[in-house]
């Protein structure tokens, strides 16, 4: 297992528990400007974490 499928396994981790985390900001929220700001920011994040964390895991090849 080389360092590019470990960084892949950390950023799709970190990107699930962005995601969990906004679902959680989703169901405590009273409708603020701060709380939608924040679903956005965590959101966004969390979905660019997933993706790129896939993408590496996906795409690297392994070599004996």
């Amino acid at each position: 297992m080389n360092m590019k499928r470990i960084f892949g396994a950390i950023l799709t981790v970190l990107g699930i528990a962005a995601l969990i985390y906004v679902a959680v900001l989703f169901v405590n929220t009273s409708g603020g400007t701060t709380d939608i700001k924040a679903l956005i920011i965590f959101g966004v994040i969390g979905l660019i974490f997933f993706v790129a964390g896939i993408g590496l895991i996906r795409t690297t090849k392994d070599e004996a």
